[in-house]
């Protein structure tokens, strides 16, 4: 299982441009007009990750394979879109299928680059997708409820799927998004199973120009006030200069071009460590002569759960898991070392990972 973000927005904002810029392609066309990309494009992106390249050297490892995360660019939506404006119905349907969302915003100024609804004004365009997702859950929550009363019409009915369903429903007529709902556990394990638009983590993106990357401009400090009174995050990014940085072959002209605009790291590094965050992630490594490599798994995983996503033999056949932090790995010099040490735990099932562990798997079919 991969775990990807979905890049949404109005038309013409920049979306295909950082999707370009995130999978270093041209898979997905950049034309200013309304509409140009019509199915989703997907690529995924490494995680770089500095506690793997050091694992990779002290195992010595022929290979070593970075997280990698997914990114989807859905075309763009426009007002009345859950209502099939726009071909909005089938971008939405695109949606669903995402689990975190990357609203990319625009946040400057070009006469050569048409705007949707004619001006700059980043808040009423994020009402507008705002708008268009809650409508588009309120939509499908109603008709499920409809559903399943017109199915058990004279049975008994589950209370807690009708309560949370009505509830949801009743959030979603006063205008707010589900992420705000405080549900039960029974209530949030059932919600997920919708693929409900507005319960998905978001972040904001800021698409600015050149000049405004660094300090922001007048339209990205609204997004940034919007944001915060939200507690939702929201970060500035120059798909153009991503774009431009992307067409560098040499690391040294990538280093190089970002000094030159008082940049230590591209906004695109940071914008794949953003996604890994608000899809609540964490990284555990396997490491040896033969390979390192990175695996993500949500916060909270159990070790024999951690282990199918190498392969379902290992939670299956679970026996135990050697654990070493990556900290003891790193200052003890690898797995023998730390073994004389006594920095390697055995772990059974109801062991949680932590971030950074590194795990070999006792498993036996």
């Amino acid at each position: 299982m991969s775990f990807n973000c979905g890049i949404l927005g109005l038309p013409n904002i920049g979306k295909s441009t950082l999707f370009n810029a995130l999978t270093s392609t041209q898979q997905a066309e950049s034309k200013n007009y309304p509409f140009c990309t019509i199915e989703p494009n997907i690529g995924k992106v490494s995680v770089k990750d500095l506690r793997l390249d050091n694992l990779s050297k002290i195992s010595d490892s022929q290979n070593k394979i970075y997280n990698q995360l997914e990114f989807v660019d859905i075309a763009g939506l426009v007002k009345g879109a859950s209502k099939g404006e726009g071909l909005g119905n089938k971008f939405l349907g695109n949606l669903s299928n995402v689990d975190a969302i990357i609203h990319l915003v625009r946040c400057f100024e070009d006469n050569d680059i048409t705007h949707v609804n004619n001006k700059v004004s980043p808040i009423e365009d994020i009402k507008v997708i705002g708008t268009e997702l809650l409508l588009s859950d309120l939509e499908k929550v109603e008709r499920i409820i409809e559903n399943y009363k017109k199915k058990n019409k004279g049975k008994k009915v589950d209370q807690n799927f009708l309560e949370t369903l009505e509830k949801s429903r009743n959030f979603l007529e006063d205008g707010r998004s589900l992420r705000n709902l405080g549900y039960s556990e029974s209530q949030e394990d059932l919600i997920k199973s919708f693929n409900l638009l507005t319960y998905k983590p978001i972040i904001y993106v800021c698409n600015v120009d050149e000049n405004s990357l660094i300090d922001g401009n007048q339209f990205s400090k609204l997004v940034e006030a919007y944001s915060n009174e939200r507690n939702l995050g929201c970060m500035k990014i120059s798909a153009k200069i991503e774009s431009e940085i992307s067409g560098f072959k040499l690391e040294s002209e990538k280093k190089e071009f970002l000094e030159s605009i008082g940049l230590q790291e591209t906004s695109l590094s940071k914008l794949i460590s953003k996604g890994y965050e608000i899809l609540d992630l964490i990284t555990f490594f396997t490491s040896g002569p033969k390979e390192s490599r990175a695996w993500s798994i949500k916060k909270g995983t159990f070790v024999p759960d951690a282990g199918a996503k190498i392969h379902t033999d290992f939670k299956t056949g679970f026996i135990k898991a050697e654990v070493i932090s990556y900290e003891d790995f790193v200052k003890f010099g690898g797995e023998a070392k730390c073994k004389e040490n006594g920095r390697l735990k055995l772990e059974g099932k109801e062991y949680i990972v932590n971030d950074g562990d590194v795990i070999t798997f006792r498993f036996n079919i």
